[in-house]
């Protein structure tokens, strides 16, 4: 089975675009692992570092790539199977980082106040889970590994590795996760696909703008849907298909998703389109992915116990 492994530092993607040397080729119907650091290079090893040196904008937030896809071409659509998630260091990092996150004043949210004081947590993976502050007498947080960046090359654009967008790109979306299938456009030949960003556990919205950042090797499975594109990312599993919007406002989110979601069911699941507005209004679920990032992500999740019967 084919590793791919990151690249360099200096030769490290911090941006998904289509202007960089792609270091590894896959077939479809290939699975292959990739390695990935955290969030922060894995440059923060103790809860004294200081941010102000490990952080540079915008060389944060590292990935994997580009991975060309061979008979990847424009209008395809990128199938991406996660098999499994292994996390390959036994402590996660989560910081409040002084001017980032979402109960703060940011770049893109400014207010008078003063930037917050910096906090790492060094948090120790156990076969338990995740001890978040041995100081809280709390239960360990269950590990949930997955993938908070991953992406496909838009046309001409080369879009930082912080923001989530039309190309998938930092959703931070939870359902990114082993057992399920993202299904990302291709905007260029060989698609070129970015990973990254790995969390072992993450609550809804990443309120703090920081989950349990880890450095992750994953298997995965690419595959290409031939002469059939999709507007935004969309994940499936058993239980669910799911359609990502990511905008500001986190409205406009949520209206990506959600008509992105009805657009789904109406061309591949014989809904009427009105019939189908009408059905999520009483079955479907939202997760909002992220509410930190340039963009907000929304998730629009419709359970497939409702699908038409054929």
């Amino acid at each position: 089975m084919q590793h791919i492994t990151p690249p360099p530092t200096k030769k490290l993607a911090w941006v998904i675009g289509p202007y960089q040397e792609p270091i590894a080729t896959v077939n479809p119907g290939e699975t292959f692992q990739v390695s990935t650091l955290d969030a922060f290079g894995n440059k923060i090893e103790s809860a004294k570092a200081d941010l102000k040196k490990v952080i540079t904008l915008p060389y944060v937030n590292p990935c994997t790539g580009p991975i060309y896809v061979e008979n990847a071409e424009p209008g395809d659509t990128l199938s991406v199977r996660i098999e499994n998630i292994a996390i390959t260091r036994d402590y996660a990092v989560s910081c409040i980082i002084p001017e980032f996150g979402g109960l703060c004043g940011t770049v893109f949210t400014r207010v008078l106040n003063e930037p917050l004081d910096q906090r790492i947590l060094i948090q120790r993976i156990t076969k338990q889970g995740i001890i978040h502050d041995p100081r809280l007498k709390i239960p360990p947080i269950p590990v949930e590994p997955f993938y908070g960046t991953i992406g496909t090359s838009p046309a001409v654009e080369a879009i930082s590795t912080l923001s989530p967008g039309f190309h998938g790109g930092n959703m931070d979306a939870a359902d990114v996760c082993p057992g399920n299938t993202v299904y990302l456009p291709v905007n260029v030949k060989g698609a070129l696909l970015f990973i990254g960003d790995g969390h072992a556990a993450q609550g809804d919205a990443e309120v703090c703008g920081v989950a349990a950042e880890v450095p992750t090797t994953g298997t995965l499975t690419v595959d290409l849907i031939k002469r059939k594109a999709v507007g935004t990312p969309r994940i499936e599993n058993s239980e669910f298909l799911m359609s990502v919007g990511s905008a500001r406002p986190m409205e406009d989110a949520a209206r990506i998703a959600f008509y992105d979601l009805v657009t789904w069911l109406a061309a591949d699941y014989g809904f009427d389109r009105m019939a189908a507005y009408q059905l999520c209004s009483q079955v479907a679920r939202v997760r909002v992915a992220n509410m930190v990032d340039i963009l907000y992500t929304i998730v629009a999740k419709f359970p497939k116990r409702y699908l038409i019967k054929r």
